[in-house]
């Protein structure tokens, strides 16, 4: 059985007049800040939901819990409206409506907006779209991070990248990347004398022999988004090829990437590799006997974040 709502739902209609009659209620706008600055609804207030201190926001207008509380989000498909009543029904308010429908529903009964940007039809900021350009890697800003196993302990660290691009047309997302192999650092033996030790192994020949192969690039051959690419979720399914190490191999792998306010981008991977399809084999037991303490698990874990920029054209 389901449990019966907190709140009732409020019509568009019933709103509106409300509003002309001036009746008393507090009208309460759940959305961000920069959102409530670009349209709102007459007479609305700023509680967003997603603040931490959403309850004192709307103590700011009023602490009684007889008072009636009009809340509204953004659409029908979204929770915040719905999230800001249930919070403020634990919190012992007990007069809690809901406009149905939130701004969009309010909007296309063409029922009047204030604000900075009312006329403008915002993007609802649920779903991945890249725009057509060129964007190139911020190398400070990104990061790769890595971590590696043994059956006695584990070791993380990072390396960086050296440089990058992506192109975007027509849906087809394309790009290079270069590692600086010789930047591979251990992390967690920091201040220990076995780091330096560990970071000379690794860029011997036991591994990644960065002397001979200073550089290892990725080509992205694509980068499709899911069905559903929703922006909190891994949304883009990459391809391309792994140069390492002088081996080519393909590498695909998920990732989550999301368009920032300034118009550039933000990307997230979190994946394992199996550095013996590179022909890094040190201490595999597919290829060694007798390993003992030498013993190297196959797989690499990797945590990816990038980070970059539109060029202007």
């Amino acid at each position: 059985m389901t449990a019966p709502l907190p709140y009732a739902l409020l019509s568009p209609e019933t709103l509106s007049r409300w509003l002309e009659e001036e009746k008393p209620f507090y009208l309460l706008h759940t959305l961000t800040e920069d959102h409530y600055t670009k349209i709102r609804l007459p007479r609305a207030l700023r509680a967003s939901v997603f603040e931490i201190n959403f309850l004192e926001q709307v103590e700011g207008a009023t602490r009684d819990p007889e008072a009636v509380i009009v809340l509204y989000g953004s659409s029908h498909r979204s929770m915040d409206a719905d999230t800001a009543a249930r919070k403020l029904h634990r919190a012992g308010y007990r007069r809690l409506h809901v406009l149905s429908g939130g701004l969009s529903a309010w909007n296309e009964k063409g029922l009047p907006l204030e604000g900075s940007a009312p006329e403008v039809v915002h993007a609802p900021q649920r779903t991945l779209t890249i725009p057509d350009g060129t964007y190139r890697i911020d190398t400070e800003e990104s990061s790769i991070l890595w971590v590696g196993r043994n059956p006695a302990s584990r070791h993380h660290g990072q390396v960086r990248l050296a440089s990058g691009s992506v192109d975007a047309k027509g849906g087809t997302v394309t790009g290079h990347f270069d590692i600086d192999m010789n930047t591979i650092a251990n992390i967690n033996l920091e201040g220990d004398e076995l780091q330096q030790v560990l970071e000379d192994h690794l860029k011997s020949d036991d591994f990644f022999f960065t002397r001979r192969f200073p550089v290892a690039r990725f080509t992205m051959e694509d980068a499709a988004p899911v069905p559903e690419p929703f922006l909190s979720v891994p949304n883009c399914k990459v391809r391309g090829q792994l140069e390492l190490g002088g081996v080519t191999a393909p590498l695909a792998f998920p990732a989550t990437v999301t368009p920032t306010d300034e118009g550039h981008l933000a990307a997230e991977a979190h994946f394992d590799l199996d550095r013996t399809r590179w022909k890094v084999i040190y201490g595999s037991s597919k290829f060694f006997e007798h390993l003992g303490m030498h013993l190297v698990f196959d797989l690499i874990s990797f945590e990816i974040r990038i980070k970059a920029q539109k060029s202007q054209t």
